[in-house]
């Protein structure tokens, strides 16, 4: 029976209200993404090698530090512990938005090894997206690598996690650009500037010619055909439905007979 159960699907989709209905549904524990301290995510880490470590002062070392994980390559550390000149320094480390792949690769892995290293044997997880969405945004937008390299990088985590049989709920966006419409006014300005900078400025909306918000949309509609499709081949335990703001009769019946199991 599954002990990790993972809600994918595109921004707007219905995957945190979605997450918190399964995880009640099963007593489950709930991980939501940007809620803080992730057992399988780096929501808001950088990473400093040794060398750009020693590029700091004393006492920003011994700051650092004290509030650092050490591993062998580096120091992991949060950047909610810090504020001002160190914290800009540190921004600049950011590990989803500066690193690069060959070293924030092998650091997320670790991460997820991490997690199941901690996982308790009489709890089950839920969480919201991390084994799709991160690695797609990552993988695919923000360094424009090509699907197989996505697959496979994804393929790993499974790999990690197979001990705890996880199964994925993946919500289908029939119409993404509605979806996107209507939530927008909520989420406000700001945040539709940002994912569209996202989307656009990096290496897939680049090479693609990508601008403005019908690239946005163009960019998820690709994300979304290519998720699915690694979905398929990655050997875990899935269901595909609807997102239940196009259907939610139909999406939570779905839910139900799949999980019925686990309660």
């Amino acid at each position: 029976m599954s002990r990790l159960i993972i809600v994918e699907g595109l921004p707007c989709s219905g995957k945190s209200t979605v997450s918190r209905y399964i995880a009640d549904r099963c007593g489950a524990r709930f991980y939501d993404e940007g809620s803080g301290e992730h057992p399988a995510d780096y929501e808001f880490h950088a990473y400093l090698t040794k060398s750009e470590f020693d590029g700091f002062s004393a006492n920003e070392q011994a700051l650092i530090t004290s509030k650092a994980d050490n591993t062998d390559g580096g120091y992991i550390l949060p950047l909610s512990g810090f504020d001002g000149e160190l914290f800009e320094k540190l921004l600049q480390h950011k590990i989803y938005d500066f690193l690069p792949w060959e070293i924030e690769k092998p650091i997320m892995l670790d991460k997820w090894r991490e997690f199941l290293e901690s996982a308790k044997t009489d709890e089950r997880y839920v969480f919201n997206c991390v084994l799709l969405q991160n690695p797609m945004c990552e993988t695919m937008m923000r360094f424009g690598l090509d699907m197989k390299e996505s697959a496979d990088y994804i393929k790993s985590i499974c790999g990690i996690i197979s001990p705890l049989e996880p199964l994925v709920v993946y919500l289908h966006s029939d119409n993404i650009r509605k979806l996107i419409e209507k939530a927008a006014p909520e989420r406000g300005e700001e945040w539709l500037n940002g994912v569209i900078d996202y989307h656009c400025g990096g290496a897939f909306g680049r090479a693609n010619g990508l601008s403005g918000f019908e690239g946005y949309i163009a960019a998820l509609e690709e994300r979304q055909r290519r998720e699915e499709e690694i979905l398929k081949g990655l050997g875990v335990s899935y269901i595909m439905t609807v997102s239940p703001q196009e259907d939610k009769e139909r999406a939570y019946g779905d839910i139900d007979r799949a999980t019925k199991d686990m309660i």
